[in-house]
């Protein structure tokens, strides 16, 4: 099926940008710090309330507030991502268009979880969504977390719509990757969610990363991308070699746990976890404090 070309949201590193939480609310102060670090960085894009960001734990006026904070923060020096997932259709339309209300440049949608969907509502979902906020919309495919995997020709068929921009593949199955590769083509752009997998998607034809590790080292990991593009593969490889024992470490237990230990060891926010997130065990702590250590 041939696509529509669409704007790309970004090309090369997006971070899947953290929340940092007090005991009651949000540490706006460190927010801050944690995003001016992001972009005198060099990253490319910044992803407010994703799955990273803990968003599922958040009230709407908490997403709200740091929605707002963060789109004034970013001040369009880089491109500015809300999630918006929810398997309530009617909270993700909020969502969105509270994001299209505080001036962000596009939103990420995760299939439904839970609840899942039928194969035409979860297209409906995805429209209703898309179209209660007017922007640019990424298709986020997370099958582990949502418990739904689409085929590709559900997944094209959603991405005909004209707001549909991205495709953010999580799956981890590079052969699902390159078929959708062939599929959409780089009419709409095609991210992995998948650190550890960084090259091998930009191989295929991806157009970057929607990272966690970057969170940490967004220089590190923006090389990646940009010796790539550069035609540099192995100085690429060597770069995403670097940096696969710290991402095997951040997914050790379930994410954001490792990385908000991660963030604490390196003074950007103070690491506190809402439940069902708990502190990672003390010997992954000692583990990331050695890995951080020999990668700064």
């Amino acid at each position: 099926m041939k696509l529509p070309k669409r704007k790309l949201p970004f090309t090369g590193v997006a971070t899947a940008l953290a929340t940092p939480f007090t005991e009651n609310g949000i540490d706006f102060s460190s927010l801050g710090t944690m995003i001016d670090y992001q972009i005198g960085a060099g990253i490319d894009a910044l992803v407010l309330c994703g799955t990273t960001g803990e968003a599922a734990t958040m009230e709407e006026d908490e997403f709200e507030a740091v929605v707002a904070y963060g789109v004034e923060k970013i001040a369009r020096r880089v491109p500015c991502i809300v999630g918006c997932g929810s398997p309530n259709t009617a909270r993700a339309s909020r969502y969105a268009a509270c994001a299209a209300r505080h001036g962000a440049d596009a939103i990420l949608l995760v299939t439904p979880y839970y609840n899942k969907g039928t194969r035409g509502g979860i297209r409906a979902h995805f429209q209703t969504v898309a179209e209660a906020g007017g922007l640019p919309t990424i298709i986020y495919h997370v099958p582990g977390r949502t418990g739904v995997r689409l085929r590709i020709d559900d997944l094209t068929e959603i991405a005909t719509h004209p707001l549909m921009c991205g495709v953010k593949e999580a799956s981890g199955d590079m052969e699902y990757f390159a078929e959708l590769t062939l599929c959409i083509g780089d009419e709409v752009g095609l991210y992995t969610g998948n650190d550890a997998l960084l090259l091998p998607s930009l191989s295929l034809g991806g157009q970057g990363v929607i990272s966690v590790v970057s969170n940490l080292l967004p220089r590190e990991t923006c090389e990646i991308c940009r010796a790539f593009s550069g035609g540099n593969v192995e100085k690429a490889a060597k770069a995403q070699l670097r940096l696969i024992p710290l991402i095997h470490l951040l997914f050790a237990e379930t994410n954001p746990a490792p990385l908000k230990c991660a963030l604490a060891l390196r003074g950007l926010c103070n690491g506190h976890l809402r439940l069902p997130m708990a502190p990672v065990e003390e010997t992954l702590q000692r583990a990331l404090a050695d890995e951080l250590e020999r990668l700064t």
